[in-house]
């Protein structure tokens, strides 16, 4: 049954990819439109291969663009989508998982991903990021394909979701960056001082 996968489709916009989606994991979404925006573009769904400036999957997930920065804590999972501030969805030992990219810590969210769209289109606002999607949009503009917001001081660091404490930055140096932040803050105790390095 896929009810819920055709529904949140619908909601998006135009397919980011072109040509047919390989038999995956990820057909059952796939298959119906081949990644797209939705809810004030704050919901990015990638298409399966790359296409016209849009990172398909299998380019997302190389481990040389940003997985890297966070070791072995991404091992096993397949990326598809990703909410305004990057938050990654996958797949991850047949279920679907949300990777936290400033503690690179995954938590199981839905059984498969006809739950996990149910979980969306029950409560866009908080799986997407939407309001502050629209917020932004309407004093900066659209939000252009490749970039997410990000917050200039990280949430786990206490930044808040004001508009004033974000930017639009390319997806993968965010990733790259917040991979690094989560490598620099592992193991430390819960209150320690942080300083935050950026590291080429």
């Amino acid at each position: 049954m896929t009810r819920h996968l055709l529904q949140l489709v619908e909601l998006g916009g135009s397919p980011l990819g072109v040509g047919g989606v390989d038999a995956s994991v990820l057909s059952p979404l796939l298959s119906l439109k081949n990644g797209f925006y939705a809810f004030e573009r704050a919901l990015h769904v990638f298409p399966a291969a790359s296409h016209g400036g849009e990172l398909g999957v299998i380019d997302w997930n190389e481990p040389g663009l940003w997985r890297d920065e966070y070791g072995s804590a991404v091992d096993g999972a397949v990326y598809f989508a990703e909410d305004l501030f990057g938050v990654q969805f996958g797949l991850r030992e047949g279920t679907v998982v949300q990777l936290d990219p400033e503690l690179g810590e995954h938590e199981v969210i839905a059984p498969d991903l006809e739950a996990w769209a149910r979980l969306v289109l029950e409560d866009p606002d908080y799986w997407t990021g939407a309001p502050v999607a629209r917020g932004w949009q309407a004093r900066h503009g659209p939000i252009a394909p490749g970039l997410r917001l990000l917050p200039a001081t990280p949430f786990v660091l206490g930044g808040g979701y004001e508009l004033a404490n974000f930017a639009a930055i390319d997806a993968v140096e965010g990733m790259r960056f917040r991979g690094s932040l989560s490598a620099q803050l592992r193991d430390l105790p819960d209150g320690a001082q942080v300083e935050v390095k950026v590291v080429d």
